[in-house]
């Protein structure tokens, strides 16, 4: 796991490399590199930081040159072990043991037809200096980022945006869309980037640079082919071993030459993995959080913490707890720089604090249980859009009924929040739509109306384009399925957009690799070769994955209420954060602007402080993109906030 970098036929491009190296120092502070070639009437420079994980002798150092090929990379790749026996048996002699050569070799033999072979997570650059080629390529599901800029023949790329920002020296403008984008989802869908020049190199594909100044694209792999791929094996009732898979996919997973601990929220996904890990790897440690009794009461938290203990204590893990107090004021603008762009999920607090204990205790590598609710149908949108059907077909005067009601209780007091009546309100919000718009609806923050009174009347086009671009991903398929519809919309969409953007963006904050065995192409392709009636049955939940778990957890671990990794935003909306929020909303940058509307702001202020509403998420949220646009458009160093 690294930060890599780097100009091809760029001007001044050593200088150039050699800031965006250093802006990702975080990412990898056990090294850095850089090289350097003559490409067409130019030069190709290749930059690089190192975390050390695997082969932490100089032989696994990048920027790696070998017999014309130089290649700068992050990730793992977990099947290495497999592919260097294969090139070990065709005759390659390998100087280390780090998965970087094997990449470098594999890559020799099979060019991109060595991409679908990989199995992990990664993003890399490889030059050939006979060509003078230069490829750029990204991992199946986009777990590891690479940002790109093109000007004229000159691309730049780097790990993350905040390194193309500071060395075009605050010339790149504000995306209009990615931002009215971001409103919407609370981040910036996967397709998109915040700032309209530089775009993010698509998961699953690739791209060649040639010396004449042509650029190629590619894709090889594609998640809605796996999916329908799927279909046809549930339908054929071939149904894959699930437990085999995952356990499978865990143990590819602790491949490492460091320390490998894991996150244990006490929840099912998170609970697994660890009982796995901890077959592989007795008294492993893991690392899990608590709140401030006074905010997690307000909040009507669930108590995950006996959860965790009672799961370490079982498999005899090292549990650390971590009490998330933070101050948030402080914290709020330092979490925005590091994030990249405006992401407004406050688990990324979560994971940064997890990470930066852990990396105290000289844990480099953690395992997430990450993905396993997208790919499962484990959220409670899912089974909330289910159950919509049923209730459309309620008589309608008897839901009007239903709806006042709901819509008179409070969804809190200034002693505490009342979590049913706030999923109440949030059910009814989209119970009644069509489905792709229902489920945009059940997980984002406004509905069409609501956006276009926030945002500037100007911008009405651009929120048409985005929730447009949503339908076309949703309706992209052939699935005959509504719950795998689901799923492939938030492994295309939600996943690589929010998770593990945050994850990877948090996490190497503190670097720290944190990896997530169920976004793994073995354990995709087993989770669409189950239907749907698999994953929910009934009133159940990821169904299928708990049944696969109960050969390893106890019953009253599988079957517990969903826990939250989440924070107890209200509490610090009503309390931490209060006068900030008045301060945004009366003169914020994005106000004085005109981009959000004062009105508008200030009404969801009142609700939220009169209980009738919880605007705590979009508040919290509208906090983060307010920091962000003040530092993007400042023109000053980015690299040096925070």
């Amino acid at each position: 796991m690294c930060g890599i970098a780097g100009t091809y036929l760029w001007p001044d491009g050593k200088a150039v490399t050699d800031r965006l190296t250093d802006v990702l120092a975080h990412r990898g502070p056990d090294g850095a590199g850089r090289y350097s070639h003559r490409a067409g009437d130019g030069e190709v420079h290749l930059g690089h930081r190192r975390l050390a994980i695997i082969d932490l002798s100089e032989t696994g150092a990048q920027p790696m040159v070998s017999d014309g090929l130089s290649l700068t990379y992050n990730g793992e790749l977990y099947n290495a072990p497999q592919l260097r026996t294969e090139l070990a048996a065709a005759g390659v002699r390998f100087r280390g043991t780090s998965d970087t050569e094997v990449l470098l070799e594999a890559w020799r033999r099979w060019g991109t037809d060595c991409l679908p072979r990989l199995r992990g997570m990664f993003a890399f650059a490889v030059f050939d200096e006979r060509t003078g080629e230069l490829v750029l390529a990204r991992d199946q599901l986009g777990i590891k980022p690479l940002f790109l800029l093109r000007r004229g023949k000159g691309l730049m790329f780097a790990s993350e945006l905040k390194a193309l920002a500071a060395v075009t020296g605050g010339t790149l403008e504000v995306d209009q869309a990615a931002l009215v984008a971001s409103l919407l989802y609370y981040w910036v869908p996967d397709s998109r980037c915040a700032f309209s020049e530089a775009e993010k190199l698509p998961p699953g594909s690739w791209l060649r640079c040639r010396p004449d100044g042509r650029i190629e694209r590619g894709r090889y792999w594609n998640l809605k082919d796996v999916a329908a791929e799927g279909q046809e094996r549930a339908r054929s009732g071939e149904l894959p071993d699930l437990a085999a898979v995952v356990e499978e996919s865990t143990r590819q997973h602790l491949l490492s030459d460091v320390p490998v601990a894991t996150f244990l929220s006490g929840g099912l996904d998170s609970s697994y993995l660890t009982a796995l890990a901890a077959r592989d790897r007795p008294g492993i440690s893991a690392y899990t959080i608590g709140f401030r009794a006074e905010d997690a009461k307000f909040e009507a938290m669930p108590d995950d913490l006996r959860y965790a203990r009672q799961v370490a204590g079982q498999f005899g893990v090292d549990l650390h707890e971590i009490e998330i107090a933070p101050d948030v004021l402080d914290l709020l603008p330092r979490m925005t720089h590091h994030l990249d762009e405006p992401i407004g999920d406050p688990a990324a607090i979560n994971t940064f604090l997890i990470c930066s204990a852990a990396r105290e205790a000289g844990v480099k590598v953690m395992l997430s249980g990450m993905g396993a609710d997208e790919l499962f149908a484990g959220y409670r949108k899912h089974l909330a859009n289910l159950l919509a059907l049923r209730y459309q077909r309620v008589p309608r005067p008897l839901r009007r009924g239903v709806s006042a009601t709901v819509d008179r209780l409070p969804v809190a007091t200034s002693r505490r929040g009342f979590r049913s009546v706030r999923f109440a309100k949030r059910f009814l919000s989209f119970a009644d739509l069509p489905e792709e718009t229902a489920f945009r609806r059940s997980y984002t923050m406004y509905d069409q109306d609501e956006l276009l009174a926030l945002v500037d009347p100007d911008l009405a086009g651009t929120v048409d384009d985005v929730l447009t671009e949503h339908a076309d991903v949703y309706e992209d398929n052939d699935l005959d399925d509504f719950v795998n519809r689901m799923c492939l919309g938030d492994a295309r969409m939600f996943l690589p957009g929010l998770n593990l953007a945050y994850t990877d963006r948090s996490s190497m904050a503190a670097s720290t690799e944190v990896r997530v065995p169920y976004v793994d192409v073995e354990v995709v392709k087993a989770a669409f070769a189950f239907p749907g009636n698999r994953k929910i049955a009934g009133r159940q939940s990821k169904a299928v994955l708990k049944e696969a778990a109960t050969s390893v957890l106890p019953r009253e671990i599988v079957y517990r209420p969903k826990g939250l990794f989440s924070a107890p935003l209200r509490a610090w909306m009503s309390r931490d954060l209060a006068p900030l929020v008045r301060e945004v909303v009366n003169d914020g940058v994005l106000v004085n602007s005109g981009i959000l509307r004062r009105d508008a702001l200030a009404r969801m202020v009142a609700e939220d402080a009169a209980g009738q509403r919880d605007f705590s998420k979009h508040l919290w949220h509208v906090l983060t993109l307010e920091y962000w646009y003040r530092d993007a458009t400042s023109g000053s160093d980015r690299s040096q906030a925070a």
